[in-house]
């Protein structure tokens, strides 16, 4: 039976960190929005779009966002003109940035915890987040997961944007040493799973599974960024990165990551429906 509200947030309280409430540079994810980075998701925007279609969020949907982070996906959905969008989001200086791009009536920001957030059961039509579970330890999953069960209406749609290991039959070893190498190079504790274990935890949580969509983890490569950002912006990231040594290793060390472990990661899109 799923858990109240209050025993959620019960539950969630010991876990419940302000580690994230001031931007750390030190995660890759910040230092790339620090080179001038926009789309800081694994499968790029070409991912995001396919993810915002399969979720058809319309002006009828009140539509949730974890971790909105700098508000790229926030802006495509709210030119959907969605009936209201919410943002939880725990960074406090992100939440301030992003306030100062969402507003009007039925368009907010809270500070909150995505595993226990400050939002009424029931509330939500939609409720997506990307590049943040992967970031979390399996229980911290769940309970993000089961918060996303919570908020939603009976037959709402939950959606997300993650990495995953493939193939499914991975070896524990294997898996351990790619999440070991991703956590040392991100500064974050990745722990992707795979597409089998992401449908696994989603559907123990409550959810049938309704679309998955992959494509290949480019995050760092030059044609990925050119589409992600555009020529332009692409011009401007590289000459932030050349002419900052500690980020350009830093980053050069992240794409040496990625590409030595392309085979075995992708980005992945999922799309499931409250039962």
């Amino acid at each position: 039976m799923e858990p109240s509200a209050a025993e959620t947030r019960k539950t969630a309280a010991p876990h419940k960190s302000t580690a994230n409430q001031h931007l750390n540079e030190d995660q890759g994810h910040w230092l790339l929005a620090k080179m001038g980075k926009k789309v800081l998701r694994p499968g790029g925007k070409e991912l995001t779009m396919e993810l915002l279609g399969k979720l058809g969020i319309a002006s009828t949907d009140d539509v949730v966002e974890f971790a909105p982070g700098l508000g790229f996906t926030a802006g495509i959905t709210l030119a959907k003109n969605p009936m209201s969008y919410t943002g939880v989001e725990l960074n406090e200086e992100a939440a301030a940035i992003l306030r100062r791009k969402i507003n009007g009536p039925r368009r907010e920001i809270v500070i909150g915890n995505a595993c226990c957030c400050p939002l009424k059961s029931g509330t939500a039509d939609k409720v997506y987040g990307e590049a943040m579970l992967t970031m979390q330890a399996d229980h911290r999953k769940a309970e993000i997961i089961r918060e996303a069960h919570r908020l939603l209406r009976p037959g709402g749609l939950y959606g997300i944007h993650e990495i995953a290991l493939t193939p499914d039959a991975m070896s524990a070893d294997t898996k351990k040493q790619i999440q070991h190498d991703l956590a040392t190079t991100i500064k974050v504790n990745a722990r992707p799973l795979t597409r089998a274990e992401w449908t696994a935890m989603l559907e123990a949580e409550g959810f049938a599974v309704e679309s998955v969509i992959t494509n290949p983890m480019h995050l760092l490569e030059t044609s990925r960024i050119i589409d992600d950002e555009g020529f332009l912006r692409t011009l401007k990231i590289t000459w932030n990165i050349l002419t900052h040594p500690k980020a350009r290793k830093r980053i050069l060390d992240m794409r040496k990551v990625f590409r030595r472990y392309g085979p075995s990661m992708q980005a992945i899109a999922m799309v499931a429906r409250k039962k």
